[in-house]
């Protein structure tokens, strides 16, 4: 009897709680890479993930340059976004952006939580130029 009131507690503080049950998110390492004058780019560990509470651990791999990222919901896969040639920025008042991590010095970390319905997805460095330089990738959520 008492190892069933242990069980008993344990599952309701876990109910309470929402501890037990809560699923965690799937993790993608996000590799920002490129300096001034040469191809940028973003890898990801993985550029499908299914549908839900997905964590970007973002890594700015540079040697000096600084990056970021920005998460924007696509219409397809295949949308382009336009640039604003004499910003060489894309206007992100134009665009839905899901979160950020902005102002990442070489060798720095950040990270951002976000839930995602299926769909495409860009996450892109608007940092002047970069976008120009490659600095964008896709990820299709399932």
């Amino acid at each position: 009897m008492h190892l069933r009131m242990l069980v008993a507690t344990a599952i309701l503080s876990s109910a309470i709680t929402g501890t037990a049950f809560a699923a965690a998110p799937a993790k993608i390492k996000v590799s920002l890479l490129g300096e001034g004058g040469a191809g940028m780019e973003i890898k990801l560990s993985q550029s499908t993930v299914k549908a839900g509470k997905i964590q970007f651990d973002v890594t700015n791999d540079a040697i000096t340059e600084s990056h970021e990222v920005v998460l924007v919901k696509l219409n397809s896969p295949d949308q382009a976004i336009p640039v604003v040639k004499e910003k060489h920025r894309i206007d992100e008042g134009k665009l839905k952006a899901l979160g950020e991590v902005e102002g990442l010095k070489a060798g720095e970390h950040g990270k951002l939580v976000v839930t995602l319905r299926p769909g495409a997805y860009e996450l892109l460095c608007n940092i002047k130029g970069h976008y120009e330089a490659g600095m964008h990738t896709v990820l299709v959520v399932k």
